[in-house]
């Protein structure tokens, strides 16, 4: 029964972020040729969260390295990784975020394997394949983390990187004014028919919140040594004009001891 719901309520999501795409959606829109073009002089940034970008140390020489981009279609990111000398794979479950990724790669002349996929199910890799998974916030939209992470650490070499954009749960206790606290964490609108119906009602598809001890902890546990991290705010709103936090990014580096 738990597989069921679970292929259930991620084809929901899958088809939410479609119709998103279709609406114009700001996760999806692939870069310009000009944004190409600045990445491969060295002039380029990209997200893991809404505003801040990612400090370039956090990926150290990327030219010849495999990148892992985790639910992270939309040719935001990977063709900025491509422009720099990166081998590339994409696995994302949007085949409009993926058809973005083949739209850029087409039309700038590089390659990049595009993989449609659930990233809560063992990802379709070789054990030690990527020098770097690439993971921008989409846990949210996923009922258990952990496994995500223990993944990560299978498919990463020793020494490997994975850089992941996390929500902190503050967006998901507020009203959507973001003036009352109006729900009780976790969110799970899977067990909670109250929150579903709030997803369903405003078009959010089926997102949860996720703690420290998951999200820390799950990578901690997978194997990973945490070595930098930052917070980032909405970018709108007014949690964001009050400057509280609601998502964080971590760098983390998976250990060369045998998991």
């Amino acid at each position: 029964m738990e597989n069921t719901i679970q292929k259930d309520y991620q084809d929901i999501n899958a088809e939410t972020i479609d119709r998103w795409i279709e609406e114009g959606w700001e996760w999806g829109v692939p870069v310009s040729h000009e944004t190409f073009l600045r990445a491969k002089e060295g002039v380029w940034d990209v997200l893991l969260t809404p505003t801040k970008p990612v400090p370039h140390e956090w990926f150290g020489e990327l030219r010849g390295k495999k990148v892992l981009g985790l639910a992270s279609g939309g040719g935001q990111q990977i063709p900025i990784f491509s422009a720099l000398g990166a081998e590339c794979t994409v696995l994302d479950y949007s085949q409009k975020q993926l058809a973005s990724e083949r739209l850029v790669s087409d039309r700038e002349g590089y390659d990049v394997t595009l993989v449609r996929a659930d990233m809560t199910k063992p990802l379709p890799f070789l054990s030690e394949s990527f020098d770097l998974v690439f993971h921008p916030v989409s846990n949210c939209y996923v009922e258990k983390v952990e496994p995500i992470f223990l993944e990560c650490a299978r498919v990463l070499k020793p020494g490997g990187v994975l850089l992941c954009g996390l929500d902190n749960g503050v967006n998901f206790i507020t009203d959507e004014k973001e003036e009352r606290i109006l729900n009780r964490l976790p969110f799970n609108p899977l067990r909670d028919p109250e929150q579903r119906k709030q997803l369903e009602e405003d078009d959010c598809g089926m997102q949860f919140s996720h703690g420290l001890e998951e999200q820390i902890g799950g990578q901690l546990k997978a194997g990973f040594i945490l070595t930098d991290l930052y917070e980032d705010y909405n970018g709108s709103g007014r949690l964001n004009e009050l400057t509280i936090p609601t998502f964080f990014a971590t760098r983390a580096v998976k250990s060369r001891r045998t998991i």
